[in-house]
Parts: structure tokens; C-alpha cells; sequence
């Protein structure tokens, strides 16, 4: 088996995955395109893995482990998400950069404790 095939489409898969990371400004879209970018480099882990005929099969168990953090990224990610969506009603990376919520303004602060306080007493 020539090397040469799975590297390259290892390579043109991890290229359509950094595209998809830069340009998507959906969450889910994104977090796909990173699964993608991750399943380029188990091809190539078990493309060298098989290249090399290493006796420990290395590859193949790097290669195991990288399903197995991806796996829990993605619920752990598409659960963000979903929260987010709930939230905000958007899944657009552009109007969720700002996740923290507005404070209120100083000047008002004072006012707002006075109430509080009239409304308390």
C-alpha cells in the first residue's frame, strides 16, 4: 500500500475541516468540521501505523483513544450549544461572543438600592 493516497486525503479532509472551523459561523456546523479535522488524523495514525507495521499497533490505539476524547467532546459541545440556543435563540458563533450579561450602570446602582430598601422596609 502506497503512504501517499491516505495522506492526501488525510490532508484535503483536514483542509475542508479548517475551512469549515474559519469560515461557519454556525456552532454545530463548527464543532462537525473539528470532527472532521480529528478524523484526518486517525487516517493518518493508522495509515503510518499500517506504513510502519509497528508490532504494538500504536497507531491503532492512539487512534482508539482520539474516538474516545472526540466522542466526549462533541456531547460535551453539542450540550453547550443547545444550552446557548435555548438562552439566546442562536446558534451564530458572531452574536454569542459576548456570553457575559450587561451590568447594570453605576449612576442607577444607588437608586435601585434605595428601592430595594423602601420596598424591604
Amino acid at each position: 500500500m502506497h503512504l501517499v493516497y491516505p495522506a492526501v486525503l488525510a490532508a484535503l479532509l483536514f483542509c475542508v475541516g479548517l475551512y469549515g472551523v474559519l469560515a461557519r459561523r454556525n456552532a454545530i456546523l463548527v464543532l462537525m468540521s473539528v470532527e472532521l479535522m480529528l478524523n484526518a488524523v486517525n487516517l493518518n495514525l493508522v495509515a503510518f501505523d499500517v506504513w510502519l507495521r509497528d508490532e504494538l499497533h500504536a497507531g491503532q490505539a492512539l487512534t482508539l483513544f482520539t474516538i474516545a476524547i472526540a466522542a466526549a467532546e462533541i456531547g460535551i459541545g453539542l450540550a453547550i450549544v443547545l444550552l446557548v440556543y435555548r438562552n439566546r435563540g442562536t446558534a451564530d458563533i458572531d452574536r454569542l461572543r459576548d456570553l457575559s450579561e450587561t451590568a447594570p450602570d453605576a449612576a442607577t446602582e444607588p437608586a435601585d438600592r434605595e428601592q430595594k430598601a423602601e420596598a424591604a422596609a
